[in-house]
């Protein structure tokens, strides 16, 4: 495993890579240390002894440049190669559903507990989407409550509000 840091206008995001699938990332903070930090509380890890920024590949390489581009305004559809050993059958059941969110669209989790058959399962759901290690690649900002409020988001309600704000998409509250 490693550890990558991008820079964005925004801050710093931390990505945790095993072989050559992601297996977390970050929103970006101020500093690289916080960032590194975060991303071991995704993935219930200590990273400290991990290189960082060692070799990247192509992956990497894309994965920062739409990072970039995603806090820069631009329309990005993430294509990364995810990493689900840490996660239930249903937390992926759940983070499938909500990575095919596009981007400027949303569903609510009512609609995502209906698509993956489990019709009265919004709380659970939102659980789910809680669990959620790959921030913005698995667009957990998208999912809203069914009366088009914002509901919760792992990283604050605050930087929710700046994502829909990206995207133009519209919510209650």
């Amino acid at each position: 495993m490693r550890i990558q840091v991008i820079e964005t206008s925004e801050g710093y995001c931390a990505a945790l890579w095993q072989s050559e699938k992601l297996a977390g990332l970050t929103l970006p903070h101020g500093e690289k240390g916080e960032a590194i930090a975060t991303l071991g509380r995704y993935v219930g890890e200590e990273l400290r002894s991990l290189p960082i920024g060692m070799n990247l590949g192509l992956y990497q390489q894309q994965l920062a440049s739409d990072m970039v581009d995603y806090f820069n305004g631009v329309s990005v559809a993430f294509n990364v190669q995810l990493c689900w050993d840490r996660l239930t059958d249903f937390q992926r059941s759940v983070l499938e559903v909500v990575s095919r969110i596009p981007y400027g669209s949303f569903l609510s989790y009512g609609n995502i507990a209906k698509e993956i058959g489990k019709p009265k399962g919004a709380r659970a759901v939102g659980g789910a989407v809680g669990s959620n290690p790959w921030l913005l690649v698995v667009p957990c900002h998208r999912v809203l409550a069914s009366n088009g409020g914002l509901g919760g988001f792992s990283s604050g309600l605050s930087w929710k509000r700046r994502l829909l704000k990206i995207e133009s998409i519209k919510y209650s509250g």
